[in-house]
């Protein structure tokens, strides 16, 4: 177990983590077929060669400031903070960055760095389909080839970015087996990348894989928690009290993470308890799994009982994996971040509560995080939380209307 730490502990830690072989603490590294090792040894290559270049930085900021619309701005849920006490809720609004979601944050990297590599085609799985519109939207500004491996289940629950994808160019490819979800959408990318990665770069989704992937992802990403400390400290003149985000994979909790875990801050990770504790019920892989190894990293896993990765199941598309990134099972044995659950039921009040309170209506992912600042509202009064709201809800309404309505009975 990870001696336990404070944010005082954190001051240098992002030169720290991950050691060079791709670890943070006991989780991490790089667990590879042989004919990969030569592909990611690239790909870390050439990460490293660019990450420090003042050419690729300029271009990257470019690129979010003219194209993906960033700075995105906090928000005060001032309306629904006072219904619910004197505790206030902020929102980083990560719906409003270009495709809906913080997913092109990291896709808009990784086109870049696959130009820079040469690279004819970009690889990849999606669950909700924001990472995959992401990157179908980074590879048509790039010029590139895209494949994106979807589960059946996910296709049809999420048709509109499936419509998406398909507009931007990209070849979806349904995957059949299993539990035709995210997981099994992982495999089957993975195994297409073994046969094209001569002339193709795979960009895993999340915070995730293999080393140098949960890297790559969470400094792509950390634009969200260095603007979200800058723009409330300006909005206020203090730093919020808490901060929470949703994990699945977690990389816009990383990325919000990454801006406050040097801070007096209290932070939240708040996975998806989905029906309940039961086996198969829920992804909430930090609550109730176990250290292993899958998708070419170690972490903390949801496992049956011959030590396989366990079902899983959430109302949220994006947050239905039996893993976790690496660098959120650290943060979590240190003691750093305190992981927490939200229900289906929980996640689709917060839904319905942003919708009526506030007009924005957000992915059913995001809806997770909303519901535990509603939770934290409540039991403080006074303060305030800084909420990263990830994605927009425009593909979740026809799932929601299907399944509850319109929300014409909710109530606080």
């Amino acid at each position: 177990m990870e001696a336990k730490k404070t944010y005082k502990d954190f001051l240098t830690y992002s030169k720290e983590f991950p050691t060079k072989d791709g670890y943070f603490g006991a989780y991490g590294g790089a667990f590879l077929p042989p004919k990969l090792e030569p592909a990611f040894k690239e790909i870390s290559e050439a990460y490293q060669a660019i990450c420090h270049s003042a050419k690729f930085i300029s271009e990257l900021r470019r690129i979010r400031k003219e194209f993906q619309g960033r700075p995105t701005p906090v928000y005060h849920c001032e309306r629904l903070s006072n219904k619910l006490g004197n505790c206030q809720i902020y929102l980083k609004r990560e719906d409003l960055n270009h495709t809906g979601a913080h997913k092109l944050n990291h896709c808009m990297g990784e086109g870049l760095l696959a130009k820079f590599m040469g690279k004819k085609k970009i690889i990849a799985e999606t669950g909700a389909g924001q990472h995959g519109v992401a990157l179908a939207t980074a590879a048509a500004y790039f010029g590139l080839e895209c494949d994106i491996y979807m589960g059946e289940v996910d296709i049809a629950k999420q048709a509109p970015n499936v419509t998406r994808m398909k507009m931007l160019g990209a070849r979806v490819v349904p995957v059949t087996h299993g539990l035709k979800t995210l997981k099994e959408a992982v495999d089957a990318a993975f195994d297409a990348y073994m046969n094209e990665y001569n002339d193709a770069i795979y960009c895993i989704g999340s915070v995730l894989g293999p080393h140098p992937f949960p890297l790559m992802v969470r400094d792509f990403q950390s634009v969200i928690g260095v603007e979200a400390r800058e723009q409330f400290f300006e909005m206020t003149g203090i730093l919020p009290d808490a901060v929470a985000a949703c994990v699945g994979g977690g990389s816009n909790s990383i990325g919000m993470f990454s801006g406050f875990l040097a801070d007096p801050v209290d932070i939240y990770g708040v996975e998806p308890l989905g029906k309940g504790s039961g086996y198969g019920d829920h992804a909430a892989s930090m609550s109730y799994g176990t250290p292993g190894i899958m998708h070419g990293f170690n972490s903390i896993m949801l496992k049956d009982d011959a030590g396989d990765p366990a079902p899983v199941y959430s109302i949220a598309s994006g947050l239905d994996y039996p893993s976790v990134g690496p660098e959120h099972a650290y943060l979590h044995d240190c003691g750093r971040v305190q992981y927490v659950t939200a229900t289906d039921e929980e996640a689709v009040k917060a839904f319905f509560a942003l919708s009526k309170y506030e007009g924005i209506i957000p992915a059913l992912e995001s809806s997770h995080a909303v519901a535990y600042a509603m939770k934290y509202a409540k039991e403080h009064n006074t303060g305030s939380i800084l909420v990263c709201l990830s994605g927009r809800g425009d593909k979740d309404v026809d799932y929601v209307a299907e399944h509850y309505g319109y929300g014409e009975d909710f109530e606080l």
